[in-house]
C-alpha cells in the first residue's frame, strides 16, 4: 500500500513545490508534469503515464486540486473512474479520499466545472485578440496600445538593414551592434 503523490503545473507562475506543501506526506513515490497544459490527457502526460504503469491495488493517489488531473471533464471522470475500478484511492485536498458512487458524482460535478471554466478562458483569451484586432485596425494600437498583436520588435528592420548595408557589416556585428539575436537580424535583412 504505497502513497503517491502527482503534481502537474502548466505556467511558469505554478510551483510543484507548493503543491508538495500542500500535500501531507510523506510519499512512497512523487509523479509530476510540468508546463504541460490540463487540456492534455491525463495517460498522455509523461509523469501522469508513469504513474499509472507503477500504482496498485490498494495504493493511494494524493492530488492537490481536480484541475490538477486535468480540464477537461470527460478525461477526468474517465481517469478517476479508471483508478477507482483499479483499486486505487484518489485523495484531493479539500475533497478527501474519492470512492465510487458519491465521490465519483462529486468528481464528474467538478470536472465540468473545470472543463467550464478553461471554455471561459478561451473565450475571454479570444474576445481581447478581437478587440485588440478591431482597436488596431482603426487606431493603429491595439486595446492596450500596443503596436501590434505580437511581442515587441527586437529591433526597427529598416534601421538594421540600412546599418548593416551601410557598414558592410556581418551578422554577428550587426547582432553585437544591436544587441540582438541572430534569427531577428535575418529576419530583418531578409525583409524587403
Amino acid at each position: 500500500m504505497s502513497r503517491i503523490a502527482y503534481f502537474r503545473v502548466s505556467t511558469g507562475g505554478q510551483s510543484v513545490e507548493a503543491q508538495r506543501q500542500a500535500l501531507t506526506g510523506p510519499f512512497d513515490r512523487e509523479f509530476s508534469d510540468e508546463g504541460i497544459s490540463g487540456s492534455t490527457p491525463a495517460a498522455s502526460r509523461p509523469g501522469f503515464a508513469k504513474l499509472l504503469s507503477y500504482v496498485r491495488d490498494g495504493d493511494t493517489v494524493c492530488v492537490y486540486a481536480l484541475d490538477r488531473l486535468g480540464r477537461d471533464a470527460l478525461d477526468v471522470q474517465a481517469t478517476v473512474r479508471y483508478l477507482i475500478e483499479q483499486g486505487i484511492v484518489l485523495d484531493i485536498v479539500g475533497l478527501g479520499p474519492i470512492g465510487k458512487g458519491v465521490g465519483e458524482l462529486i468528481v464528474a460535478v467538478l470536472a465540468q466545472i473545470a472543463d467550464m471554466e478553461r471554455e471561459r478562458i478561451k473565450d475571454r483569451c479570444d474576445a481581447g485578440r478581437s478587440a485588440a484586432r478591431d482597436a488596431l485596425a482603426k487606431t493603429g494600437k491595439t486595446h492596450r496600445g500596443k503596436a501590434s498583436l505580437g511581442r515587441p520588435r527586437a529591433a526597427d528592420p529598416e534601421m538594421v538593414r540600412t546599418w548593416r548595408q551601410a557598414n558592410n557589416a556581418t551578422i554577428r556585428e550587426t547582432m553585437s551592434h544591436f544587441g540582438v539575436s541572430k534569427n531577428t537580424v535575418t529576419r530583418c535583412c531578409a525583409a524587403t
